[in-house]
């Protein structure tokens, strides 16, 4: 019996190794490194900037240098030129005057919805509580310009309550809308529920139903073919974003 046990035991131990396969190959280091200029409407500040953060922490070596403006001039300044390796945008208008251009490296994909709100100084000095409050006379409102894709909302919201809006300016992002609330340049003014969630204290508040007339849809894509801006585009549309634009007040695509 133990001239036996050396030969069993190596039995035993072969036979554990076929069981186990041949050994896992050892890991390759994140292949992704350089810099990708990503273009973002502006009621994305905030979360870009925590989804630009996560993706370098995800792959060190990589920087995302964010640039954001209202979707229109976004839109306008890729198509004249500018270095622009990642786009999205708050419509689908914006979006194909860039395919339109022959300029995406791929198909746009849509990763977030947003709604607009109705936003106040905290105290509320023109008593709004409703979209027609907007029109009346007294109340200093100001909207996005016609071009830009809170200002197309808001014109879409306006006919279906069958309102008539005069407002005291018409300003180029949403962010500059909002400047003029915080400011208390204005009494109220057309912003997207995420500005106002991000505005937190500053502003106050009011929803309204009109606003679900005129829902905007996200999408982004790839404005030059590389690795770095494709997994960038995929990381934005992936659950991880998509949790950080929930926390934020977007809706899902």
């Amino acid at each position: 019996m133990n001239v036996r046990l050396p030969a069993a035991a190596a039995l035993i131990a072969l036979g554990l190794t076929a069981c186990s396969g041949p050994a896992a190959p050892a890991p390759v280091g994140d292949a992704l490194s350089g810099t990708i200029v990503v273009y973002a409407a502006a009621s994305l500040t905030a979360t870009f900037t925590t989804l630009a953060a996560d993706f370098e922490a995800d792959h060190p070596g990589t920087t995302v240098t964010l640039n954001f403006a209202g979707s229109s001039d976004l839109a306008t300044q890729i198509t004249e030129g500018a270095p622009a390796d990642v786009f999205a945008t708050a419509d689908k208008k914006n979006m194909a005057k860039v395919t339109g251009a022959g300029l995406a490296a791929g198909t746009p994909m849509d990763f977030a919805t947003n709604t607009l709100e109705i936003a106040v100084p905290p105290d509320n000095p023109a008593g709004v509580t409703s979209l027609a409050d907007l029109a009346s006379a007294g109340v200093t409102t100001v909207v996005c310009a016609p071009q830009v894709p809170c200002g197309a909302a808001t014109a879409a919201v306006m006919a279906t309550a069958g309102l008539s809006l005069t407002p005291a300016s018409e300003e180029s992002s949403v962010t500059d809308v909002l400047g003029k609330i915080t400011s208390g340049e204005a009494d109220a003014g057309l912003v997207y529920v995420t500005d106002v969630r991000t505005a937190g204290d500053a502003v106050l508040g009011i929803e309204f139903p009109e606003s679900s007339s005129a829902v905007n849809t996200y999408p982004i894509v790839a404005v030059t073919d590389g690795a770095l801006a494709a997994a960038f585009v995929e990381y934005a549309t992936g659950s991880a974003a998509r949790d950080v634009l929930a926390a934020a007040g977007f809706g899902a695509p």
